[in-house]
Protein backbone atom coordinates (compact mmCIF):
# COMPACT_ATOMS: atom_id res chain seq x y z
CA UNK A 1 0.00 0.00 0.00
CA UNK A 2 1.45 3.35 -1.03
CA UNK A 3 2.06 6.03 1.55
CA UNK A 4 -0.33 8.97 1.55
CA UNK A 5 0.84 12.13 -0.16
CA UNK A 6 1.47 15.17 1.98
CA UNK A 7 -1.58 16.80 0.45
CA UNK A 8 -3.77 13.80 1.34
CA UNK A 9 -2.40 13.72 4.90
CA UNK A 10 -3.12 17.44 5.23
CA UNK A 11 -6.67 16.92 3.92
CA UNK A 12 -7.27 14.10 6.41
CA UNK A 13 -6.01 16.21 9.32
CA UNK A 14 -8.36 19.05 8.37
CA UNK A 15 -11.26 16.61 7.95
CA UNK A 16 -10.63 15.23 11.46
CA UNK A 17 -10.43 18.76 12.87
CA UNK A 18 -13.73 19.62 11.18
CA UNK A 19 -15.27 16.41 12.58
CA UNK A 20 -14.22 17.36 16.12
CA UNK A 21 -15.52 20.91 15.71
CA UNK A 22 -18.84 19.68 14.34
CA UNK A 23 -19.09 17.09 17.13
CA UNK A 24 -18.54 19.85 19.70
CA UNK A 25 -21.32 21.86 18.04
CA UNK A 26 -23.63 18.83 17.91
CA UNK A 27 -22.98 18.03 21.58
CA UNK A 28 -23.67 21.66 22.45
CA UNK A 29 -26.99 21.33 20.61
CA UNK A 30 -27.72 18.02 22.36
CA UNK A 31 -27.22 19.65 25.77
CA UNK A 32 -29.48 22.58 24.96
CA UNK A 33 -32.27 20.80 23.08
CA UNK A 34 -32.23 17.29 24.51
CA UNK A 35 -33.00 16.09 20.98
CA UNK A 36 -32.19 12.48 20.11
CA UNK A 37 -28.58 12.15 18.87
CA UNK A 38 -29.78 10.47 15.65
CA UNK A 39 -31.89 13.56 14.85
CA UNK A 40 -28.92 15.82 15.50
CA UNK A 41 -26.73 13.58 13.35
CA UNK A 42 -29.24 13.78 10.48
CA UNK A 43 -29.49 17.55 10.83
CA UNK A 44 -25.72 17.99 10.74
CA UNK A 45 -25.39 15.69 7.73
CA UNK A 46 -27.68 18.01 5.76
CA UNK A 47 -25.42 21.02 6.39
CA UNK A 48 -23.12 21.82 3.46
CA UNK A 49 -20.13 22.25 5.81
CA UNK A 50 -20.42 18.54 6.58
CA UNK A 51 -18.67 17.75 3.28
CA UNK A 52 -15.41 19.12 4.74
CA UNK A 53 -15.53 16.87 7.80
CA UNK A 54 -14.59 13.24 8.31
CA UNK A 55 -18.24 12.20 8.45
CA UNK A 56 -17.58 8.79 9.99
CA UNK A 57 -15.39 10.22 12.75
CA UNK A 58 -18.04 12.87 13.47
CA UNK A 59 -20.66 10.12 13.80
CA UNK A 60 -18.39 8.04 16.04
CA UNK A 61 -17.76 10.97 18.38
CA UNK A 62 -21.39 12.08 18.56
CA UNK A 63 -22.84 8.63 19.06
CA UNK A 64 -19.98 7.50 21.30
CA UNK A 65 -20.21 10.51 23.60
CA UNK A 66 -23.99 10.55 23.82
CA UNK A 67 -24.14 6.82 24.57
CA UNK A 68 -21.43 7.10 27.24
CA UNK A 69 -22.10 10.60 28.60
CA UNK A 70 -22.78 9.36 32.15
CA UNK A 71 -19.56 7.32 32.24
CA UNK A 72 -17.59 10.20 30.73
CA UNK A 73 -19.03 12.51 33.40
CA UNK A 74 -17.97 10.02 36.09
CA UNK A 75 -14.43 10.19 34.70
CA UNK A 76 -14.53 13.98 34.54
CA UNK A 77 -16.17 14.74 37.90
CA UNK A 78 -13.14 14.16 40.16
CA UNK A 79 -10.86 16.24 37.93
CA UNK A 80 -13.06 19.21 37.05
CA UNK A 81 -13.09 20.80 40.51
CA UNK A 82 -16.69 22.00 40.34
CA UNK A 83 -20.11 20.46 39.79
CA UNK A 84 -20.47 19.43 36.14
CA UNK A 85 -23.80 21.27 36.00
CA UNK A 86 -21.80 24.50 36.35
CA UNK A 87 -19.77 23.84 33.22
CA UNK A 88 -20.39 26.03 30.24
CA UNK A 89 -22.01 23.84 27.53
CA UNK A 90 -19.08 24.48 25.15
CA UNK A 91 -16.58 23.44 27.84
CA UNK A 92 -18.63 20.36 28.67
CA UNK A 93 -18.82 19.38 24.98
CA UNK A 94 -15.06 19.86 24.55
CA UNK A 95 -14.31 17.83 27.67
CA UNK A 96 -16.61 15.05 26.47
CA UNK A 97 -14.88 14.92 23.09
CA UNK A 98 -11.43 14.98 24.68
CA UNK A 99 -12.28 12.38 27.32
CA UNK A 100 -13.91 10.13 24.73
CA UNK A 101 -10.87 10.35 22.45
CA UNK A 102 -8.45 9.73 25.33
CA UNK A 103 -10.36 6.64 26.43
CA UNK A 104 -11.69 5.24 23.13
CA UNK A 105 -9.29 6.30 20.38
CA UNK A 106 -5.89 5.18 21.59
CA UNK A 107 -4.42 5.56 18.10
CA UNK A 108 -4.85 9.34 18.42
CA UNK A 109 -1.87 10.67 20.40
CA UNK A 110 -2.89 12.28 23.68
CA UNK A 111 -1.06 15.48 22.70
CA UNK A 112 -3.24 15.75 19.59
CA UNK A 113 -6.40 15.26 21.67
CA UNK A 114 -5.38 18.01 24.10
CA UNK A 115 -4.16 20.42 21.40
CA UNK A 116 -7.35 20.06 19.38
CA UNK A 117 -9.58 20.68 22.41
CA UNK A 118 -7.49 23.65 23.57
CA UNK A 119 -7.57 25.15 20.08
CA UNK A 120 -11.36 24.91 19.94
CA UNK A 121 -11.64 26.33 23.46
CA UNK A 122 -9.58 29.35 22.39
CA UNK A 123 -11.88 29.90 19.43
CA UNK A 124 -15.30 29.02 20.85
CA UNK A 125 -15.00 29.05 24.64
CA UNK A 126 -14.94 31.73 27.28
CA UNK A 127 -11.82 33.86 27.69
CA UNK A 128 -9.77 31.50 29.87
CA UNK A 129 -11.55 28.23 29.15
CA UNK A 130 -8.58 26.93 27.12
CA UNK A 131 -6.49 26.84 30.31
CA UNK A 132 -9.22 24.94 32.12
CA UNK A 133 -9.65 22.46 29.24
CA UNK A 134 -5.88 21.96 29.04
CA UNK A 135 -5.59 21.28 32.78
CA UNK A 136 -8.47 18.81 32.90
CA UNK A 137 -7.43 16.86 29.80
CA UNK A 138 -3.77 16.82 30.83
CA UNK A 139 -4.76 15.32 34.18
CA UNK A 140 -6.96 12.74 32.44
CA UNK A 141 -4.16 11.90 30.01
CA UNK A 142 -1.93 11.11 33.00
CA UNK A 143 -4.60 8.70 34.23
CA UNK A 144 -5.81 7.21 30.95
CA UNK A 145 -2.61 7.27 28.90
CA UNK A 146 0.15 6.77 31.48
CA UNK A 147 2.09 4.35 29.25
CA UNK A 148 1.97 6.70 26.29
CA UNK A 149 3.04 9.66 28.42
CA UNK A 150 5.97 7.65 29.82
CA UNK A 151 7.23 6.60 26.39
CA UNK A 152 10.10 8.62 24.97
CA UNK A 153 9.01 11.20 22.44
CA UNK A 154 9.83 10.40 18.87
CA UNK A 155 11.58 13.13 16.98
CA UNK A 156 10.97 13.67 13.32
CA UNK A 157 13.86 13.73 10.99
Amino acid sequence: MAALSRQEQHRQIHARQAARRRAMQALYSWQLTGDHPKNILASFREDEEHANADAEYFREILMGVTSKAAALDETLAPVVGRPLQQLDPIEHALLWVGTWELSERLEVPYRVVINEAVGMAKKYGAEQSHRFINGVLDTLARQLRSAERAAPRRTSG
